[in-house]
């Protein structure tokens, strides 16, 4: 394995503190007007910061009801303890904009908070940011109690069915956007979204080509879609923070770090709806236009308790990901243990990834899972794979994994590459480490080495 760049960046702010309440926003207000007002006093200190050179703006003790805001170069945005920033949910507050997701440019509505070629900024302190997700998700029955659904059923009637069970939606707008999911290769797109506007949940912070980042000991919890978003950033650190969302939120990612260069992540807390920690890098043959891998991560000193997957890479790989390093981590019952997952079309390379000393305990399917046949769509059709475009054939390679001990999954080990094309997952290594579980494993292909490793079933 390449070595990992540890030296990653850490803003610095000068010595110059604004709070919130001096720029006329009121605690303990829960208007739509109160939230507007709010927002543009936390708006007005940030800018006031920023172009005075920088410092802290803090958010005091305290229920502080706001509408998005925005996070300017050289700012700090103290949260203190005891304070929830916590927000509303309005057509007018947040308009629906172009921006990417998923991998792929789209329209969602605006995020709460956002960061957008910003140099040295921070989110901080003991407090609490509230996304109000509750307001946008749609929840699938089977992962709620059925006294969870029946509370549901009084807020709304609106349901999608499907194999697994119902689909709740929070109302007619996100019922309805389901069906049209108008995106923008449509005619006049962005209007014709706005009668489905609660369709298009936005993540709740969203970081856009940052340089200089640093999320610490904050609680980020209840986002309407992913909870913590980083996209082109550089100098990434998140530490000492929790993120929590309800096991039943839809698409309720911990952080998704998408093409990211040099980040570190540590003694942090998932508890999540969704993939708890997770690298990105753009999805299929449109995200390979752009050149941005992601690299250089550090992860360690982490606690995972339920969620989809503990550490995740992909399905949105296309840019690829390499040079990572993940080690003393704790997951408690997610489905998944470790997962590295795409399809035929995405292309893009997973390489150079390091896991060691994993302790996990009552996983619900795999231990590790590395998986080419994430998605089913017409390229994953057998009589096509011959025919595909080599750009469009994922990889992964140089894979290895140490001390990864886990008592209690359905399966120790999965890896499924192409069909027919074993090469595409190589180089994988997995020493020193014990699996027990109720199946054995699943390996197509000779690309694995087991050295020191026990596997027994349960």
């Amino acid at each position: 394995m390449k070595k990992v760049d540890f030296d990653v960046k850490l803003p610095a702010f000068v010595d110059r503190v604004v709070y919130v309440n001096n720029y006329g926003a009121r605690p303990y207000c829960y208007t739509i007007k109160d939230a507007d007002n709010n927002a543009d006093a936390i708006n007005r200190a940030i800018n006031y910061i920023s172009e005075k050179g920088g410092g802290t703006v803090v958010i005091p003790e305290g229920i502080w009801f706001t509408a998005p805001i925005e996070i300017k170069s050289d700012v700090e945005l103290r949260i203190e303890k005891n304070a929830i920033l916590k927000f509303s949910k309005d057509i007018d507050q947040y308009p629906l904009i172009i921006t990417n997701y998923e991998g792929q440019e789209c329209i969602r509505a605006k995020s709460p908070i956002t960061a957008e070629n910003a140099i040295n900024i921070g989110i901080t302190g003991e407090g609490i940011i509230d996304g109000s997700g509750e307001l946008w998700r749609p929840v699938k029955q089977f992962k709620t109690t059925g006294r969870q659904w029946d509370a549901l059923m009084e807020k709304s009637r609106y349901t999608i069915d499907t194999k697994e069970g119902g689909i709740w939606m929070p109302s007619e707008s996100a019922f309805k956007g389901n069906e049209k999911n108008i995106q923008l290769n449509a005619e006049n797109a962005l209007e014709r979204a706005k009668e489905y506007y609660d369709f298009y949940r936005p993540v709740m912070v969203s970081l856009r080509h940052c340089k200089s980042v640093l999320l610490d000991g904050v609680t980020f919890m209840n986002s309407p879609a992913w909870n913590i978003h980083p996209f082109f950033c550089t100098d990434l650190t998140v530490r000492n923070v929790k993120v929590s969302n309800p096991y039943y939120a839809q698409n309720g990612d911990g952080i998704d770090v998408e093409s990211c260069n040099k980040v570190h992540i540590h003694n942090c807390t998932f508890e999540t709806g969704d993939d708890a920690i997770c690298l990105k890098s753009g999805k299929n043959a449109v995200a390979r236009q752009i050149e941005g891998p992601c690299e250089n991560v550090y992860i360690h000193d982490c606690v995972v308790n339920k969620g989809h997957g503990g550490f995740v890479i992909g399905s949105e790989m296309s840019r690829g990901v390499r040079n990572v390093l993940v080690e003393n981590c704790t997951f408690l019952g997610t489905d998944v243990g470790i997962r590295m997952k795409s399809a035929l079309g995405r292309g893009g390379v997973v390489e150079g990834i390091t896991v060691r000393n994993i302790n996990m305990t009552d996983i619900k399917e795999q231990a590790i899972i590395l998986t080419m046949s994430y998605v089913l769509n017409s390229l994953n059709r057998d009589e096509e794979i011959k025919g595909v475009d080599k750009e469009d054939i994922p990889y992964f390679k140089n894979l290895n994994f140490e001390g990864i001990h886990c008592f209690g999954a359905k399966e120790a080990l999965v890896i499924e590459p192409l069909k027919d094309m074993p090469e595409t997952i190589s180089d994988v290594h997995i020493k020193a480490s014990t699996f027990v579980a109720a199946k054995e494993n699943r390996i197509d292909g000779d690309s694995v080495i087991n050295e020191d490793t026990v596997y027994a079933m349960s």
